[in-house]
């Protein structure tokens, strides 16, 4: 029995993948270039693992900050998420003996 030849469309099938494959990796490398990291001490409002990181306090802690200060200023609920603004937790931080 002789070998099957290969069926015309599967080295176009490749050719066509390995172009596909190309233009994601150019694409992947314009958006990289586009998304501009913003430094923590520049944002107004930052998640709890960036506040964590910042202030030095655990998030757990963060939290139950957030949790027993629900209306203090430096606390902003973005539908269920908690975002600490860092100008107002930092005069609170000033003042604060304990936390």
């Amino acid at each position: 029995m002789a070998p099957k030849a290969i069926p015309a469309c599967i080295p176009l099938a490749y050719d066509a993948i390995a172009r596909l494959n190309g233009k994601l990796a150019e694409a992947d490398k314009a958006l990289k270039k586009s998304s501009q990291t913003i430094p923590v001490w520049k944002k107004y409002l930052l998640t709890i693992e960036e506040a964590a990181s910042y202030f030095g306090i655990g998030e757990k802690r963060l939290r139950q900050l957030a949790a027993e200060n629900a209306g203090a200023e430096y606390i902003m609920e973005i539908g269920t998420q908690i975002r600490i603004k860092r100008p107002e937790f930092e005069t609170y931080l000033s003042t604060a003996y304990v936390v």
